[in-house]
C-alpha cells in the first residue's frame, strides 16, 4: 500500500511536466479563518509584480498545483455536473493533466457549467450556489493562490472576509470598538443578491488593474461566463460570480475594494465582511445621510443594488452582524437571536422523537455539531446562553428517551434502575402527560440529569465553551 501511494505521488509529480525537476517546496500552514469557508494555502514561491513575469506560468507551476490539489482534497466538497468526486481527481490528473495544462496555455480550455444548488437562508428565501467540477475547482484554487499575494496587500484594513490572517471574529471585535468610541449608530447595508449581480466587465476591469497576463485574464472571464446547468439546460451567465468556487470570494473583494476606498476617503468608521458592510456614525441624522450617499455610489459606480427592505440606520444592539450583536448596557458581544434560533432548529432536527436513530448515534452527532458550532460562536461573552442551551438539549434528549421507552412496563423497569422511589416510578410510568411535559418534571429531571448524560457520552456545552475561550 505504501509503495502504491509513493508510486502514485511520483507519477503525479511527473504529470506536471515543464518544471518537474524543481524541488517541491514546503507549503506554509493554512491561515486561521472563521469556519464559514476555507482560505487557500499559500506557497513559498514569491509572487512579484505582474509585469515582471507571466502569472499563468506561476498558476500552472508544479509547486502551486500541488498546493492547490492538497487544498481541494482537504476541502472535499460535492461533485460538479460531471459527477467526478475529489477522490477520483488524482487518477484523472495522472492521465489527463498534460492535455489540460496545454489547453490552458493555448487558450482552448473551457470550464464546465456549474451545478446549481439552492440552500435556504435563515432570513427566508434561497441562496444560490454554483458547484464547479473538481477539475475546475483545482484550477480556480491555483489561480487564487497566485492572485491573493497580488491583490490582498492593497485591500482595506477594514475588510475582513476571506483574507489571510483575518476572520469574522476580528470584524465583530472592531465593530464593538467603534461603538465604544462613541459611534453608536450603524448604517447596515445589505447588497441585494450581490454574488448574482456583479457586472463582469466592471469586475474584469478591476482585475486587469494588477493582472496584465492576457491569457490569465481570459481564463478568469471564462470561469465567470461558464454558465449554470439547471434541469439539464445550460444557462449562460451575463453577470455574477457564483458562490461555491474557490475564486469567488477574492473576486468579490476585488469588486468591493472600490467601496472600501471610497469609505476610507470619506473618513468613515466601517467594517466589511464580504458583502456585509456596517458603517458606524455618531447620530441617526448622519447615518441617514451616509446611507443615501453610499447607496448612490453603489448603484451608479458599481451597478450594485442595495436592498432597502433589509438595510437600515439603527442602534447596533438592534442589528445582527455575522451572527452576533452588541449588548446595549455593557457592550458585550452576544449571540444574535437569529443565531440561537438557527442552532436550536438544527438540534431539533437531530433530536426528533420520530427519527429512527440509536441514542448513542444521536449523542455522537450532537457532540460533533455542537463542537463545530462552538468553534465560531464561542466569541459570545454571555456564558449563560450556553448554560441554557445545554439544559435545553438535555430536555430534548429526555423526551427522546421517554418516547423510546414505549411500554409502561419498560418505563417502570428503567425508572427503577435509575433509583427512583416506587411512588415516583408508578406516577411517572402511568402518567398520561406528554413526553415533553414529563421531561421537565422533578423525578425525571433527577433520574436523567446532567450526570446521566455525561455517562452516556454527551459533552457539556458550557464547559466546552469555556475551554475554547481559554485557548484564545
Amino acid at each position: 500500500m505504501a509503495r502504491s501511494r509513493k508510486s502514485q505521488s511520483q507519477q503525479l509529480t511527473l504529470s506536471f511536466p515543464d518544471e518537474a525537476e524543481l524541488v517541491q517546496e514546503q507549503v506554509k500552514p493554512e491561515l486561521a479563518h472563521d469556519g464559514l469557508r476555507g482560505y487557500p494555502a499559500q506557497t513559498t514561491e514569491t509572487i512579484r509584480e505582474p509585469l515582471e513575469c507571466k502569472l499563468l506560468d506561476q498558476v500552472l507551476s508544479p509547486q502551486n498545483m500541488r498546493a492547490a490539489l492538497k487544498r481541494v482534497k482537504r476541502n472535499n466538497g460535492a461533485a460538479g455536473i460531471d459527477n467526478m468526486t475529489v477522490k477520483e481527481l488524482t487518477d484523472h490528473l495522472l492521465e489527463n493533466w498534460s492535455c489540460i495544462r496545454q489547453s490552458i496555455m493555448d487558450g482552448n480550455y473551457r470550464p464546465q457549467p456549474v451545478r446549481r444548488v439552492e440552500i435556504p437562508k435563515p432570513t427566508g428565501g434561497m441562496r444560490l450556489l454554483g458547484i464547479p467540477t473538481v477539475v475546475d475547482r483545482l484550477i480556480q484554487q491555483a489561480i487564487l493562490q497566485v492572485l491573493t499575494p497580488v491583490f490582498d496587500p492593497q485591500f482595506s484594513e477594514s475588510s475582513y472576509g476571506f483574507r489571510p490572517g483575518r476572520r469574522g471574529h476580528d470584524a465583530v471585535r472592531q465593530a464593538r470598538e467603534y461603538i465604544r468610541m462613541g459611534y453608536s449608530w450603524v448604517v447596515d447595508l445589505d447588497l441585494e443578491k450581490f454574488f448574482d449581480r456583479v457586472n463582469h466587465d466592471m469586475l474584469m476591469a478591476r482585475v486587469a488593474r494588477k493582472v496584465h497576463d492576457k491569457k490569465l485574464l481570459g481564463l478568469i472571464r471564462l470561469f465567470l461566463e461558464s454558465g449554470v446547468l439547471i434541469d439539464g439546460v445550460v444557462i449562460l451567465d451575463t453577470e455574477g460570480t457564483p458562490q461555491g468556487g474557490p475564486l469567488s470570494p477574492l473576486l468579490s473583494n476585488i469588486m468591493l475594494d472600490d467601496l472600501d476606498k471610497e469609505l476610507e476617503r470619506r473618513g468613515h468608521k466601517f467594517v466589511r465582511y464580504a458583502d456585509d458592510c456596517n458603517i458606524y456614525v455618531r447620530s441617526q441624522r448622519a447615518g441617514e445621510r451616509v446611507k443615501t450617499s453610499v447607496t448612490t455610489f453603489l448603484e451608479k459606480r458599481l451597478r450594485l443594488k442595495v436592498n432597502e427592505g433589509k438595510s437600515a440606520v439603527d442602534r447596533p444592539w438592534n442589528r445582527k452582524f455575522l451572527g452576533f450583536t452588541i449588548e446595549a448596557s455593557k457592550l458585550r458581544i452576544v449571540l444574535a437571536a437569529q443565531s440561537i434560533a438557527k442552532v436550536k432548529e438544527k438540534i431539533r432536527n437531530l433530536t426528533k422523537r420520530n427519527r429512527s436513530m440509536s441514542m448513542s448515534e444521536r449523542i455522537k452527532r450532537l457532540n460533533q455539531f455542537i463542537g463545530n458550532w462552538l468553534g465560531y460562536f464561542a466569541l459570545s461573552e454571555f456564558a449563560s446562553t450556553f448554560h441554557d442551551l445545554e439544559a435545553w438539549i438535555r430536555r430534548r434528549l429526555r423526551a427522546c428517551l421517554w418516547t423510546q421507552w414505549k411500554l409502561v412496563r419498560t418505563r417502570i423497569r428503567k425508572l427503577r434502575g435509575l433509583g427512583l422511589s416506587e411512588p415516583q416510578v408508578m406516577g411517572m410510568a402511568t402518567s398520561r402527560k406528554g413526553c415533553w411535559r414529563l421531561s421537565r418534571t422533578l423525578p425525571i429531571h433527577r433520574a436523567l440529569g446532567k450526570a446521566y448524560w455525561l455517562a452516556q457520552g454527551l459533552k457539556p456545552v458550557e464547559e466546552r465553551y469555556h475551554a475554547i475561550r481559554n485557548k484564545w
